[in-house]
């Protein structure tokens, strides 16, 4: 019984970050695809491997990832590099996989790190008091980990519900992960004690969990935040401290 119930709670957890990477970009978006190149996301979307470069902030334009979220259509009054499909028109930039249109730049996303930083914010606090011990680099660490000692209060960084709470995912100990919007999630993990419980409706500062060192060797909270799916680096959303 107890294998099941860790496979039904595996499976929650591939379901809601699943849900949450193939989310549907908006429109003057794209979401990079296995087998995509930037010249191959230009030529589709009628613009240039410079605009989309510049647009998106891309320091390597081989460096783009797959579920990345790129800009494919230009910020209002911004400036188009020439095209090879069209060099002058600036209606022809408009992309031909995301149906047209632009977005608001209040709404682009640019990359940062190969990872998808939104230019709108979510509103976040500090989930625990304590020093960050390991930052973010969106490879081999996907959010910060902060020190503390057993026990202490984790409480919700944002308002939203729990769509995890359990122990299912290897590496992460007692973990919980409150969604916020269509957009945003974050993660808690390495908990000595879960607080809440799948289903449930937490406001921002709520205790939610104890920090202890489930799935690993010292005790710390490993704290994730991810926007369309992709990890992105908390500390950038967080308050100054």
């Amino acid at each position: 019984m107890t294998k099941i119930i860790r496979r039904l709670a595996c499976a929650t957890l591939v379901a809601v970050l699943a849900a949450c990477g193939s989310a549907p970009v908006g429109p003057g978006f794209y979401r990079v695809e296995r087998g995509d190149t930037l010249s191959k996301i230009a030529r589709a979307n009628r613009t240039s491997v410079q605009n989309i470069s510049r647009w998106n902030n891309l320091t390597d334009p081989n460096a783009i990832e797959v579920d990345q979220v790129l800009r494919v259509a230009p910020p209002a009054g911004t400036a188009l590099a020439s095209s090879p499909s069209s060099p002058s028109s600036p209606s022809s930039s408009a992309p031909a996989r995301t149906g047209g249109g632009t977005s608001s730049a209040d709404t682009a996303p640019a990359v940062s790190g190969g990872a998808v930083k939104p230019a709108t914010s979510i509103s976040l606090i500090w989930p625990v008091q304590g020093a960050v011990i390991r930052g973010f680099d969106g490879k081999t660490s996907k959010g910060i980990d902060i020190g503390g000692t057993p026990g202490t209060q984790i409480v919700a960084a944002a308002a939203g519900s729990v769509v995890y709470a359990g122990n299912g995912l290897r590496g992460y100990g007692n973990l919980l992960i409150v969604k916020h919007n269509a957009d945003y999630l974050t993660a808690y993990a390495h908990n000595r004690v879960l607080l809440v419980k799948e289903g449930q409706q937490v406001t921002q500062g709520q205790p939610i969990a104890e920090m202890g060192d489930s799935d690993t060797n010292r005790v710390m909270l490993h704290f994730e935040l991810r926007y369309k799916g992709s990890s992105i680096d908390p500390s950038r959303y967080l308050p100054p401290r």
